[in-house]
């Protein structure tokens, strides 16, 4: 596990209301990650994912862009020390 990271980030911008949830979790299982995403009562998304560092980055890549109607405006990224682990990527509600 010592080659595995995990990301902790808070999604800023037009990004609820827009599949950008459902979109995290296509982008993450695509990418063989566990973890969650949820919206959060400011209007932002929050999410971990845990796994290969590469692909870590690539989903950290894509967040900026989200889905097509999603308008982000910043992401904020914090690598933490692994608090649990994840059969899967889920959505949180």
């Amino acid at each position: 596990m010592s080659n595995s990271k995990v990301v902790h980030c808070i999604v800023s911008g037009l990004v609820q209301g827009v599949f950008y949830r459902a979109s995290t979790k296509d982008m993450a299982d695509s990418l063989n990650l566990t973890g969650w995403v949820r919206n959060i009562p400011d209007g932002k998304v929050e999410l971990q994912a845990f796994g290969n560092p590469d692909n870590i980055q690539k989903l950290v890549d894509w967040l900026w862009k989200g889905p097509s109607a999603a308008k982000v405006s910043n992401v904020e990224v914090n690598y933490i020390d692994i608090q649990e682990e994840f059969r899967d990527f889920s959505i949180k509600y």
